[in-house]
């Protein structure tokens, strides 16, 4: 699914993601675009590929946000029926949560 959703967005210089992400496809996608993935390989990957770990601890950042976002249960749990009022919610806690920290 991360094709597809990479797709709609803005393009950017650098991908950041965990391991999970770690796939042949996925890197050789960004590679046609011009986007630098910045994910680590996975243990069972014979020849790992590098990774730039200054942008790599930038990711904290975007985790940490998620955490704070666990603690609205109506975002974690997604209450809201429409997709557009579940974006104002997410929207909304994320405000409410940076602001707060």
């Amino acid at each position: 699914m991360a094709v597809p959703l990479l797709s709609v967005a803005a393009p950017a210089p650098h991908l950041i993601g965990d391991k999970a992400y770690d796939a042949d496809s996925l890197r050789y996608w960004l590679a046609e675009r011009q986007i630098k993935a910045v994910i680590p390989s996975t243990a069972s990957r014979r020849t790992p590929y590098p990774l730039n770990r200054r942008i790599y601890r930038r990711r904290n950042v975007i985790e940490r946000l998620f955490c704070r976002l666990k603690n609205w249960r109506r975002i974690a749990t997604r209450y809201d029926r429409h997709a557009s009022n579940y974006l104002a919610r997410v929207a909304l806690a994320a405000t409410v949560a940076e602001w707060i920290k």
